[in-house]
């Protein structure tokens, strides 16, 4: 079945999974994909991350991250949610970045300079389109 929004179905499932308390989750690949998730690894919402061939196509599996001992395990990420989507697309100058949680949180944005958080567009200076919000 094809999706026409991925970055949504992505977060969707990550979300899904961290309610079921899943150590990992898996879904097909694409290079939007695995960038927010190098952005989720390197900002310390998530383990890790990698791409496996699975013959046909290629699977991005992540490995989730949880605190606290095994009884009161919680996930570390909170919630996430989609911004711009392929109705209605948000974009956004260096000015108007918004601030997640107050700044508790993480934007991503897709920018000219690649698939970047918002702090780091700001030290940029760049604007660009925001594809969801993580905290």
């Amino acid at each position: 079945m094809t999706t026409s929004d991925t970055i949504a179905d992505m977060l969707a499932r990550v979300r899904n999974a961290l309610m079921a308390k899943h150590a990992t989750v898996s879904m097909p690949s694409s290079r939007m994909k695995v960038s927010i998730a190098k952005i989720l690894k390197d900002e310390g919402y998530i383990d890790d991350y990698r791409v496996v061939d699975s013959g046909k196509f290629k699977v991005l599996v992540m490995d989730l991250k949880y605190v606290g001992d095994l009884k009161h395990q919680r996930a570390v990420i909170t919630d996430l949610k989609r911004v711009s989507k392929p109705g209605r697309r948000i974009y956004t100058s260096v000015q108007d970045i918004p601030w997640v949680r107050s700044g508790m949180g993480i934007a991503v944005l897709s920018t000219p300079k690649g698939v970047i958080t918002g702090q780091q567009a700001r030290r940029l200076n760049v604007g660009g389109e925001v594809l969801c919000y993580v905290w």
